[in-house]
């Protein structure tokens, strides 16, 4: 780090990044992810000699650095670093070491909404028909496709999902979400007879590494699976059956939900099962399919 964040911001920064940790239960990756945004920041301020701490830069220098950072990334990304800077310096006034928050005034640019990729019922239906189920890999590979789609998970919670974490006869199985949030989601009999098929008849086979005798998706040596396999997986199905769609395990999530939805799921049970900390994260999945709207209206308000 630069010798002047040393002297004047890395006690800030440090005091902060525990405060995320601890106090928000944020994952590591979230929390370095704010950290750069800070570090960028003191790297303007380096760059430029300016020489002053988080408790008493103005406005108007926060200003110029965000006008700096427009002109080298994209809105989406110079939202972020707004964001983050916000976060920060909120932190600091909750601990009395300032009375305002510099990028108060500071407007985010309008990035526009994202709706995610999602795919029909029928097109998951055939990446996971392609699958070679004459390989262990193919079992397991069925197993993991049906969990993601079948549970809403983040490819994270699949890899590192537990058999002591399945809860087969509740019908639930407990995640480990962002930020070491738990949840309980419920698990349909389909996908669970294709877990227990993959445990009982290839998982069992394995010679399974120190560390991993409670994981439930191995690769053939015994170990965790890694993400980047995961992608890798669901990349080449979709070559397979000539699914002209750029897909990855996220985008069987945005369908489970998205397909509860347009099936008359109401958000708040979503929100609970995605695991989103805020229902305005959940929201963007109405944002899809506007027609089922008119029929819940229809078909429950008084007035219809």
């Amino acid at each position: 780090m630069f010798y002047f964040v040393t002297m004047n911001w890395n006690k800030y920064i440090k005091d902060y990044q525990s405060y995320l940790r601890i106090e928000r239960g944020l994952s590591k990756n979230t929390i370095e992810n704010y950290g750069f945004d800070i570090e960028r920041l003191c790297l303007f301020l380096d760059t430029n000699q300016i020489e002053v701490s988080p408790i008493k830069i103005s406005d108007e220098t926060v200003q110029q650095f965000i006008y700096s950072v427009s002109k080298e990334v994209n809105p989406r990304s110079q939202a972020r670093i707004i964001s983050g800077l916000k976060s920060f310096f909120n932190y600091l006034v909750f601990e009395d070491y300032r009375t305002d928050n510099p990028l108060e005034l500071i407007e985010t640019p309008k990035t526009g909404r994202k709706l995610p990729d999602t795919l029909a019922v029928q097109e998951i239906d055939s990446l996971i028909a392609a699958i070679d189920l004459s390989t262990n890999e193919g079992e397991r590979n069925r197993a993991m496709l049906e969990t993601l789609y079948g549970c809403g998970l983040r490819v994270s919670e699949l890899v590192s999902l537990k058999i002591s974490d399945l809860f087969f006869e509740e019908g639930f199985i407990k995640i480990h979400g962002k930020g070491n949030k738990e949840r309980f989601v419920p698990v349909g009999k389909l996908t669970q007879k294709y877990m227990e098929i993959y445990q009982k008849e290839v998982r069992v086979n394995l010679t399974i590494k120190k560390g991993y005798e409670d994981t439930l998706f191995l690769n053939r040596r015994g170990n965790q699976l890694t993400r980047a396999m995961i992608f890798t997986i669901i990349k080449d199905l979709a070559v397979k059956v000539n699914l002209n769609k750029n897909i990855s395990p996220h985008t069987l999530r945005h369908s489970f939900a998205t397909h509860l939805l347009e099936n008359g799921a109401d958000l708040r049970s979503i929100q609970l099962m995605l695991g989103h900390e805020s229902i305005t994260t959940t929201e963007i999945y109405v944002h899809l399919d506007r027609s089922f709207l008119k029929e819940v209206m229809h078909s429950f308000h008084p007035r219809k």
